[in-house]
């Protein structure tokens, strides 16, 4: 994807405070040398460490309650339960307070160091900049296969331009992130929002390293929801393939009455029983599954007219009560 070319020349931007967002859900083994790769990366740089635990189980939140509690620059989210990784940043962005904020992983597959290159590009008038996997080591050729197909896929059906290999690991102005925070959707697919809410865009490259310890917790079921969020939240075209599937079914059931008119009046006798039950087998299943797309957009709808808050809080640390951004969907459903 190129980069989106501002029309003026932009002025260069002065740092006061970076935000660095990380969720993490049962990261015991990689959460402190996580905070020690970002604070030497970023030192000399005032900046933030937005930590949310996801409704971690092991031993990450009494990590991140000494660690906040030995530097103040480490901030903590505690969600009340495990909400997903979407939902774990989107409460880390909301709790940023910096000019410029970074979503990364902590599983220091996304090397800390690489801040510093995106924040180059925001000086030089970036609003978003993302980083662009050049290679990917320690995956499986399954995973690396069905990424590209995944990226292909996006690319032919969604409304908006994606960069191949781009994941969350990216950098954003503090009014695009506004933006992105207006939008409180329930299933969110933050790698196309952020390309959607526009502004000026730019891309780097960077290696992208094996995991430091422990396991992916990505599973195949949830990289399979994850992409299916992803095309609903940009995509009509599922949908639109169920109506030309039913009327392409519909134009060949027209067009075989009179066939059958035909052979009934010239007195040809019909066998097809097994033909028939095949046939009645394969419509059912075609319309079972636009029904099935069909549900899985209705469903979404229900998720956004319940008002749900997107997360709880169960605790913070290092924030204040002052600090504590107020909560969108309540401010939204007082509109309603």
């Amino acid at each position: 994807m190129p980069d989106q070319q501002p029309t003026t020349l932009p002025v260069a931007r002065s740092l006061t405070l970076l935000s660095v967002v990380a969720p993490m859900f049962n990261e015991e083994s990689t959460a402190e040398r996580f905070y020690e790769r970002v604070c030497a990366a970023l030192e000399g740089i005032s900046f933030e460490l937005v930590v949310v635990d996801d409704g971690s189980t092991d031993g990450t939140p009494a990590i991140l309650d000494r660690l906040a509690a030995s530097d103040p620059r480490v901030r903590v989210v505690y969600l009340s339960r495990n909400f997903g990784h979407q939902t774990a940043i989107t409460a880390g962005l909301d709790h940023a307070r910096g000019d410029a904020v970074v979503m990364i992983d902590a599983d220091l597959q996304d090397p800390p160091e690489v801040i510093l290159q995106l924040l180059e590009r925001w000086r030089a008038g970036a609003d978003v900049v993302y980083a662009v996997r050049a290679s990917r080591s320690g995956e499986t050729k399954f995973k690396l296969v069905t990424a590209r197909w995944f990226y292909r896929l996006m690319s032919t059906l969604s409304d908006v331009e994606l960069a191949h290999d781009a994941g969350d690991f990216r950098l954003m102005d503090r009014r695009a992130l506004d933006s992105l925070l207006s939008m409180r959707e329930r299933n969110r697919y933050l790698r196309g929002m952020t390309v959607w809410v526009g502004f000026t865009q730019a891309a780097v490259a960077y290696e992208r390293d094996r995991r430091h310890a422990g396991e992916t917790k990505y599973t195949l079921r949830k990289m399979l929801r994850f992409s299916l969020d992803a095309v609903s939240s940009f995509s009509h075209v599922p949908l639109q393939a169920a109506t030309v599937l039913g009327f392409f079914f519909s134009l060949v059931a027209f067009l075989a009455i009179p066939v059958v008119i035909g052979l009934k009046v010239a007195g040809s006798y019909l066998p097809g029983f097994s033909t028939i039950t095949i046939v009645i087998l394969l419509l059912g299943g075609i319309q079972l599954i636009a029904v099935g797309i069909i549900g899985e957009y209705v469903g979404r709808i229900y998720d956004e007219v319940k008002r749900r808050p997107l997360y709880l809080v169960r605790e913070r640390r290092n924030i204040a009560e002052h600090e504590a951004p107020d909560e969108p969907e309540r401010e939204h459903a007082e509109t309603w």
